[in-house]
């Protein structure tokens, strides 16, 4: 039998399966995956505007490019990008981890922009 995350994203590269429609079902494998034994927080307001703060981000987009043009231009939810990002290949284990920890913190915006001297590249922002 087939690891879970593999059956999905199966299903999603043979567009069995949207990368939306994926998105919960990969929510909650990840949920069984890494148990918080503490109880959620509800998010503090802001001291000085009294405001909660931004909301973490949902969507990852992926960019590559091609001596400096844009070849691809994916809008992915987190769920799904969190479980696709180790099997991306020509990222370092640092720059997974980079890329994990502003999830985790939910940071919003350009989080990693990879370029080589001939305009190849990979830049993923938060959304």
């Amino acid at each position: 039998m087939t690891d879970p995350l593999d059956r999905v994203l199966k299903l999603v590269a043979e567009g069995k399966l949207s990368a939306d429609d994926a998105a919960p079902i990969l929510a909650a494998l990840d949920r069984k995956s890494r148990p918080d034994p503490r109880p959620a927080a509800a998010p503090a307001a802001d001291t000085e505007t009294g405001q909660a703060p931004a909301q973490t981000p949902r969507f990852a987009r992926v960019e590559v490019r091609e001596r400096g043009r844009r070849v691809v231009d994916l809008r992915v939810p987190i769920s799904l990008g969190r479980f696709a990002l180790s099997r991306v290949p020509g990222l370092s284990i640092q720059q997974i981890a980079e890329v994990e920890d502003a999830v985790t913190s939910g940071a919003h915006g350009p989080i990693l922009d990879i370029e080589d001297e001939d305009g190849d590249g990979v830049r993923i922002v938060l959304e």
